[in-house]
């Protein structure tokens, strides 16, 4: 499928979405709340699994995994394989990571509109009219982090740290994890406010990488995103040797 279809594709769904019931299945029994509260975890910190997410919430592991069970068929989270280092006896714990139709199930009931409007852009002004404004988006973007990126410090793991902060303030779901070698770092956005925009619109993520890197002062770049269809977007984030790193996690 080209681009062009995959984009059409996008917003016809999302488009489509006007014609729903706002009334969810996530929201349909006594347990909506419950299970929308491992979604949303499962949505910022996976790969994550069973035992870890009760841990999270003081719920019982059982009841977890049969709300587990419950999101799977529903298509909301999926199994994630994750690599296990060295050698362990039994079965390795199941992880779990949100899907595409999750992201969109939280998505803004404003996408929509938000697509229409781009789609007028483009009708009136062109490409390029869709360029500059993804431009403007990406400039806002780093307005809006910039001082709490400059409070942190010249330390880029630092500075990093501080993004990431600000942006879970946001809505999106970031985490700092380690990164292959001991020279760099993943930012990672477990879920991200304009995601289905994106997936229609990608130059958005590329403006918001760029918009990155100018506020970290280093070269990054971004190994994979929300709209492109991966569970979460990182960013690979190079820092100076004898900086203080996260905590550890694995990250996909």
């Amino acid at each position: 499928m080209s681009q062009e279809s995959s984009n059409a594709s996008t917003r016809a769904e999302i488009l489509a979405r006007e014609d729903e019931p706002h009334e969810r299945q996530l929201h349909g029994s006594s347990n909506a709340s419950t299970r929308a509260e491992i979604l949303a975890l499962v949505v910022a910190e996976g790969p994550i699994t069973a035992g870890d997410l009760a841990e999270r919430l003081g719920l019982a592991a059982a009841g977890v995994r049969r709300h587990l069970s419950c999101l799977m068929a529903d298509c909301l989270i999926a199994d994630h394989r994750v690599a296990q280092p060295g050698h362990r006896r039994g079965r390795p714990a199941r992880h779990f990571v949100a899907t595409d139709r999750a992201h969109t199930e939280l998505g803004s009931e404003g996408d929509a509109l938000a697509l229409q409007l781009l789609d007028y852009l483009a009708e009136i002004g062109g490409d390029r009219a869709l360029v500059d404004f993804a431009g403007r988006r990406g400039a806002h973007f780093e307005r809006r982090y910039t001082e709490a990126v400059r409070r942190a410090g010249a330390d880029v793991a630092a500075r990093a740290a501080a993004l990431v902060a600000a942006l879970r303030q946001d809505g999106y779901a970031a985490s700092l994890r380690p990164g292959p070698g001991s020279l760099t770092v993943q930012l990672c956005q477990g879920h991200c406010p304009v995601h289905a925009i994106a997936r229609a619109f990608p130059r958005l993520c590329d403006e918001e990488t760029a918009a990155i890197s100018r506020m970290l002062g280093v070269h990054v770049q971004r190994l994979a995103t929300l709209a492109s269809g991966e569970h979460v977007c990182t960013t690979c984030v190079p820092v100076a040797p004898g900086s203080p790193g996260p905590e550890p996690q694995e990250c996909a």
